[in-house]
């Protein structure tokens, strides 16, 4: 898995330039001493205050030795500027955080607020707050860190310190990244880069800027902008002389390189970082450069050299605590240790790693870990534990989903109320009016009796028109609750229903009470068993789709398979987009025989189609799952709920298995031996002991099961079921 080079630019850390990042120190007596305040061009002028600046520099790469530097300065700042005061202190803790002393880190940041409070300072004050953001960051409290970097910027912003407001725009933009808002990130970096042009005492300001607008234009997949940028990045680095930050820059390469389908250049630019580097004794660096370095390897399949990298990473982040990559370091590992065989150890070492994105809350990165790693069980033949994986990182797809379709119906409601309060005032205005003209319209009758008729003939007219104009609101007002209502139940994209009104239409035909009734009903009138059935499909390698030609490709795939699933099912057949790129379909009334057939009918009619899409051609399949509902394993039928989890672990088998193929459970044998947690709990094996009936449909070919039993196909048959 790629690490942490997003990770560390998006979280301004021990490798994000141009940022100020204090760490707790406990205040020297001089420090506290009150001095009067004096303007920042004074203190530009202060000897000692530049050589804080430039120990900073130092610190980024080596903490180490800059800290014992620092520490030899504090004596010297009592009578010195409070700016240069709190600079000392907040380069003192910045060495400190770099060390992985975060409380000591969050401590000194609560000082230099106060400090700032004490002298109703607001740079200072704005300061401190950017310190302890960037200590959140470090101890995983991204929510805090989220909210506490906006306030920052805000204060910031109010003040005149031009470095100051760059340093607190570049954070504010590299943190609506991290949430995944790139509009307003993009506002927030471009403004950046233009205020850092106008820092004339902080030449390294405009890399940073440039390195995190980069760092954007990589993640949103606009590979040219980011280009022109980090040719920019380049050429300022040099300027500046400094290895370390060219080894940043190196390093911000190597992201756009690898994301953009360049591996050799990506493998190029994260070598000559690693020799900066090194070269410098920046250790924690050092760390997240090997971990990319085997990253690199593993998407060449060169497994040895890709455990060789993750476990020197490993050991260089534990030297330096450095939790997030060393997280990265274990997944990285472990999948190498997969790709070697050795699948006890690599498991051990992914779970490790994994734990670590869980701590974070980081659910993309855990999503993208999960999914890889179900790859890499799969391509070791354990096929369990691929299944597991896969249902994990289907869970967390499905929590992600279901928390940005809240967003969106969340978003929708407060723009309908917004408008909603929006007619009403303007309403309570029109009223206000007529009010107002009808009291007019009583003094005048007192003095003009002549003007009578005339008044009541205007009273009348601007009465219809309001009645009018009211009964206009009100259509307009329906209009907008069927939108909404319409919204609730339809997925924006696909225009399929989605999972919430699913749920509610099972709930409402308590298909669970009357079920048997309605199905001697239908036996009677067709002459044939007929049943309700459920299918289940997932998206073949829907990741490498996104990831090789843009999330915009894979809205187009989606698009493309609710079209077939209209096509190849019936009007009356509810067809939902069940997840990311999950769909369920539920067939109220067909005969059982014919089942297995709309299975083979869903596979052939997407595997057939081929997208055209900016001159790639995209070929997608899909997995199935499915049965007949309702499914009745003993006297009572199961609630729609376990069916749809039971339809779910088929799909995996299918997926298990190859993909491109459909699994069916038909019903269950022998039932008085077993139960229904059993079966739920390995599927596969009770399909192996004969508890379970299923049918397999390779894309377009249904496959009998040649056995003694015919109600269960063997395993091993399947997998080597040739052509498929």
């Amino acid at each position: 898995m790629k690490n942490g080079w997003l990770l560390k630019q998006a979280r301004p850390r021990a490798v994000a330039a141009g940022t100020l990042l204090a760490l707790s120190l406990a205040l020297p007596p001089a420090l506290a001493q009150s001095a009067a305040p004096i303007s920042a061009a004074d203190t530009a002028k202060n000897e000692l205050f530049h050589r804080i600046l430039d120990i900073r520099e130092q610190s980024r790469f080596v903490p180490d030795k800059a800290l014992a530097q620092l520490l030899k300065l504090a004596p010297e700042v009592g009578t010195e500027a409070p700016y240069t005061q709190a600079e000392l202190l907040t380069q003192i803790s910045a060495a400190r955080m770099r060390l992985g002393q975060n409380e000591e880190a969050l401590a000194a940041a609560e000082q230099v607020i106060s400090y700032g409070k004490t002298l109703r300072d607001n740079v200072i004050i704005a300061k401190g707050m950017l310190a302890k953001v960037y200590v959140l960051f470090a101890q995983a409290d991204v929510k805090a860190a989220h909210r506490l970097a906006f306030e920052s910027e805000k204060l910031a912003l109010a003040t005149s310190n031009l470095a100051l407001r760059t340093q607190a725009t570049v954070t504010a933009g590299q943190t609506y990244a991290e949430q995944g808002n790139f509009p307003d990130a993009l506002v927030k970096l471009q403004a950046a880069v233009d205020m850092s042009r106008q820092v004339n005492d902080d030449p390294a300001m405009l890399p940073a800027a440039l390195n995190a607008l980069t760092t954007l234009y990589t993640q949103m997949k606009e590979y040219d902008k980011a280009s022109a940028t980090l040719d920019e990045l380049l050429t300022e680095s040099e300027k500046l002389k400094s290895p370390g930050r060219m080894a940043i820059a190196k390093n911000t390469e190597y992201g756009l390189a690898i994301d953009s389908g360049q591996p050799k250049r990506a493998l190029r630019a994260l070598l000559q970082s690693l020799d900066l580097e090194r070269k410098l004794g920046a250790e924690r660096m050092i760390g997240v450069t090997l971990v990319n370095l085997a990253d690199s390897y593993l998407k060449e399949h060169d497994y040895a050299r890709a455990a060789q990298y993750a476990a020197e990473s490993l050991r260089s982040t534990l030297l330096t605590g450095d939790k997030s990559t060393e997280g990265t370091a274990r997944v990285n590992l472990g999948q190498a240790y997969l790709g070697l065989g050795r699948i006890a150890e690599g498991k051990k070492s992914y779970e490790a790693g994994m734990a670590r994105y869980e701590q974070e809350n980081n659910k993309p990165d855990l999503q993208s870990a999960l999914r890889e790693y179900g790859e890499s069980l799969e391509r070791a033949g354990d096929l369990a534990g691929a299944v597991s994986a896969y249902h994990r990182e289907r869970a967390l797809s499905n929590e992600l989903f279901e928390a940005q379709r809240q967003k969106s119906v969340l978003e929708l409601q407060e723009k309908y109320e917004t408008e909603k309060k929006q007619r009403q005032i303007e309403l309570l205005s029109r009223e206000n009016q007529v009010k107002g003209a009808e009291i007019d319209n009583r003094r005048l009758q007192q003095r003009v009796w002549w003007l009578l008729a005339l008044v009541f003939a205007l009273a009348s007219i601007v009465v219809g028109l309001l009645y009018r104009k009211v009964r206009h609101a009100n259509a307009q007002l329906e209009v907008k609750n069927m939108e909404l209502k319409a919204q609730s139940t339809l997925d924006p994209l696909t225009a399929l229903y989605n999972r919430r009104h699913f749920q509610d239409f099972m709930r409402s035909m308590n298909l669970q009470s009357d079920q048997r009734d309605q199905h001697e009903k239908r036996r009677a009138q067709h002459g044939d068993d007929i049943v309700g059935a459920l299918f289940l499909l997932d998206v073949d390698h829907f990741k490498h789709i996104n990831d090789t030609y843009g999330h915009a490709a894979g809205d187009v795939v989606l698009k493309m398979i609710a079209e077939n699933l209209r096509v190849a099912l019936r009007e009356t057949d509810m067809i939902v987009r069940w997840g990311g790129e999950e769909f369920l379909a539920f067939l109220p009334a067909i005969p059982r025989h014919g089942i297995d057939e709309i299975a083979r009918r869903i596979l052939v009619g997407i595997s057939s189609q081929s997208i055209r899409y900016q001159e790639h051609d995209i070929s997608v399949n899909v997995s199935v799952g499915f049965a007949p509902y309702p499914l009745v394993p003993a006297d009572a039928p199961l609630p729609w709920e376990r069916a749809v989890n039971l339809v779910d672990m088929a799909l995996y088998l299918a997926k298990a298995h190859g993909r491109n193929r459909a699994y069916g459970v038909r019903g269950f044998n022998n039932f008085q031996h077993t139960s229904m947690e059993a079966i739920e709990q390995d599927l596969e094996g009770a399909w192996r002991a004969g508890f379970v009936d299923l049918s397999v449909v390779f894309g377009g070919e249904r496959v009998e099961p040649p056995s003694e039993h015919s109600n269960v196909v063997p395993l091993k048959r399947v997998l080597q079921e040739p052509g498929h």
